[in-house]
């Protein structure tokens, strides 16, 4: 059994940037703890990314704070995070759930059997939005989330996002 993890949006405007948490910068010696339990072979990893007309956006217009807009600081991967992410599969997702993350991942998980892990910021939005999407693309494999790596907008968020991830059946570690 191949064990895949993903690693969401650990980007500083997420940690201590625009839209930074004291629960996110928590979480950052955690995620890099569990990062080094795995082959850097299997890891992926997430980054939310933004132009520079975001705030005429949809998304923009719902949640108008400029964030991760690319080529940024803010955009960039928590620098000790992405040393250990230098040789692992960065998608760039332009919303809140990866299609591209899914698809190559379903791609595996039809060559052999797989197990994923999810971990990141933030868990009620982009976290709990991949959680769903890979279950839909993968009824049958096996998906967690370490709540301890995780961290929402607020705790009340967080909490509430991993009991809609409970109820649809991703495991919670």
């Amino acid at each position: 059994m191949r064990k895949i993890l993903v690693v969401i949006d650990m980007q500083n405007d997420f940690i201590d940037g625009a839209l930074g948490t004291a629960e996110a910068v928590a979480i950052v010696p955690k995620v890099i703890s569990k990062i080094k339990e795995y082959d850097v072979g299997n890891v992926f990893a997430t980054r939310d990314t933004h132009k520079p007309e975001y705030m005429t956006t949809q998304e923009g217009k719902y949640l108008p704070v400029e964030h991760c807009i690319e080529g940024t600081k803010g955009w960039e991967i928590e620098s000790r995070i992405q040393e250990l992410l230098k040789d692992a599969v960065i998608i760039n997702k332009p919303t809140f759930g990866s299609t591209e993350l899914a698809e190559r991942l379903r791609e595996i998980s039809e060559k052999e059997d797989i197990e994923i892990e999810l971990i990141g910021l933030c868990t009620d939005i982009c976290v709990v939005s991949n959680a769903l999407i890979l279950k839909a693309y993968m009824p049958e494999v096996k998906i967690s989330v370490d709540a301890a790596c995780c961290a929402g907008v607020t705790p009340d968020k967080h909490l509430a996002a991993i009991e809609t991830m409970r109820s649809c059946q991703i495991q919670i570690a």
